[in-house]
């Protein structure tokens, strides 16, 4: 493709409005273009990536067994309200009324539309199993769309859905289904990590992110330096500590605390380390509030929290209610003496002697408090985050945190929405038995925009080779007929042996061709020029390394096979 016959509107300077890097790149390289908050158009380089993307997903899930299909943006409510999730999944999921004053909305995601569609079709187990998918656009009403493609309202995803028999067949269909989100990351040419992950709004009983590594990422995962665990934090399990503190037991004590109501400032005052402190937070819920005990320099995870207390609504007191139930305004609150409130401590808060707690009192904390004996009837649970040097769950090492970004999601559903909407089939004695499911995501232009975040410079993109909107771009830096002829000549057998050439055919400066080539990312660029041609020779460099190879034309078409072939590290493919 040339250059003068597409639709490229690089920039030079950074928009204003871009938050991320790949939202920042892919305004620059005219890959995308704004509509609306969190809507995009996507110009002609940006959709040559996401068809790159959509082709292996395709590849790999019709390789799983999965069957595309494609169903409607828009569903009736009446189907979100047998789930109950018309009413549960907030004001993220769009509604409207038709001219009929009929409600519906565009689907987020597609749990019940398939549901809908199996339990109409679906009657035998000979039927089963079953898994369907698609590549749709999606529209999720986020409240403050950013980031680009990382966090939009209207976005492409793969959804599939897959119906077993039984619990047995459903454990089969996810390992399919990870196994085939592993392939797909792999051959898209990205680094990632396969966590587990908190099942959130779709529900079921067990789910794994997939993650793309990336400094920028918004998710913190962590991972065992010595095997294979690795979760999302709000998931990742913390052992309960090895030892308890063996310390004698010391009279307990209040002591005037003036103004200081932070960790830091209370361990300033004191002269303890956080280590010997406990934050009282309180929680409401739409049924109660409940103080959670945290070590000082540990931080409560409200996701653990809300699987405990089996609520999904949960948010810190306001001060007026903390002065109200503890008699102390925030920064003061404590176990010792609260009444008609539920508590829960960490577990690191159980085998803690003489701690340092609120004193239900303006200016007060209590100095060498201990469990039982100053403050019973404690539930004790792990609710706090996973931190660096923690012991992996799993035996394998210690914790290490990472940064990532959501790129595709596995959930074991079970049978949350088959009974709910009577998804059902005969077994073999004719009995009435329901489908178990499982659903996955990709998300198909958040993966487009992750891979940018994880290959990138200062320059511009760096694209894998397998999603690169071309594979070579080519540049040549004068109008003469020597260059251009030779420029053709690459063209067309580069073209013949299916490599993906842009062709930079402009009547345009060195320096505008080199930056526009390194903004938009190809792997390599094949650059002629004037002098180099009269020695016979062209060059070749690799985007990524920026190593520069001169060498005659007719090697060129053997050489950049090689180069993008996933042996060759000097591409990063």
């Amino acid at each position: 493709m040339r250059t003068s016959q597409m639709l490229i509107p690089t920039l030079r300077d950074d928009p204003g409005e871009a938050e991320t890097v790949s939202h920042r790149l892919m305004l620059r390289a005219g890959m995308i273009r704004k509509v609306a908050a969190g809507v995009y158009t996507y110009l002609p380089l940006g959709l040559r990536v996401l068809r790159k993307v959509e082709g292996i997903v395709r590849e790999e899930m019709n390789r799983a067994g999965a069957q595309e299909l494609l169903m409607p943006i828009a569903s009736p409510a009446e189907l979100w309200r047998e789930t109950g999730r018309w009413d549960f999944y907030g004001k993220e999921l769009f509604r409207f009324k038709d001219r009929h004053e009929r409600d519906f909305c565009l689907g987020p995601t597609h749990e019940e539309v398939i549901t809908d569609l199996i339990r109409r079709e679906v009657r035998s187990y000979r039927q089963l199993p079953l898994n369907c998918y698609q590549i749709q656009t999606k529209f999720r009403d986020e409240i403050r769309p950013r980031f680009g493609l990382m966090r939009g309202r209207e976005f492409i995803m793969k959804d599939a859905y897959s119906f077993d028999k039984d619990e047995e067949g459903a454990k089969l269909s996810y390992q399919k289904m990870y196994d085939a989100y592993q392939r797909i990351f792999a051959r898209c040419g990205l680094t990632f990590r396969a966590v587990e992950a908190d099942t959130g709004l779709i529900g079921g009983s067990s789910s794994h992110e997939f993650m793309v590594l990336a400094e920028t990422g918004e998710e913190t995962i962590v991972y065992a330096d010595g095997g294979t665990y690795a979760a999302n934090v709000e998931r990742a399990e913390v052992l309960p500590p090895a030892e308890a503190s063996t310390e004698p037991l010391r009279p307990l004590r209040k002591v005037a605390t003036p103004g200081a109501r932070t960790v830091a400032e209370v361990c300033a005052f004191l002269n303890v380390s956080p280590q010997q402190l406990v934050k009282t937070l309180l929680y409401k819920t739409p049924k109660e509030i409940v103080a959670v005990l945290i070590r000082g320099d540990h931080e409560a995870n409200e996701v653990k929290l809300k699987k405990l207390l089996g609520v999904t609504d949960l948010e810190l007191a306001d001060p007026e209610t903390v002065a109200k139930t503890t008699g102390a305004p925030v920064g003061f609150a404590g176990p010792i003496g609260l009444k008609n409130v539920r508590i829960l401590a960490d577990q690191s808060v159980a085998v803690m002697r003489n701690l340092v707690a609120g004193g239900n009192e303006a200016n007060h904390h209590y100095v060498d408090a201990n469990k039982d004996r100053d403050f019973a009837g404690v539930q004790v649970a792990d609710l706090r985050n996973a931190l660096v040097g923690d012991v992996s769950p799993r035996g394998d090492g210690r914790l290490k945190i990472a940064k990532g970004i959501e790129v595709g999601h596995v959930f074991m559903l079970g049978t949350k929405y088959s009974k709910a909407m009577g998804s059902a089939f005969l077994d073999p004695q004719g009995q009435e038995r329901l489908a178990v499911m499982g659903c996955y995501g990709i998300g198909v232009s958040r993966t487009a925009a992750a891979a940018i975040e994880q290959n990138h410079d200062a320059k511009g993109i760096i694209w894998p080779v397998p999603i690169a909107p071309f594979h070579v771009h080519l540049l040549p830096l004068s109008q003469s007929d020597a260059v251009q002829k030779q420029a053709k000549i690459l063209y067309d057998q580069l073209g013949q042996a299916g490599i993906e050439v842009l062709w930079d055919d402009r009547d345009e400066r060195a320096g505008v061709k080199f930056n526009d080539a390194d903004l938009i990312g190809a792997p390599l660029h094949l650059v002629i020029g004037e002098k180099g041609l009269a020695q016979g020779q062209v060059e070749l460099k690799a985007r990524r390394t920026g190593t520069v190879t001169k060498l005659p034309p007719a090697e060129v078409p053997v050489t950049v096979k090689t180069r993008l072939s996933d042996k060759d590290p000097a591409t990063g493919s």
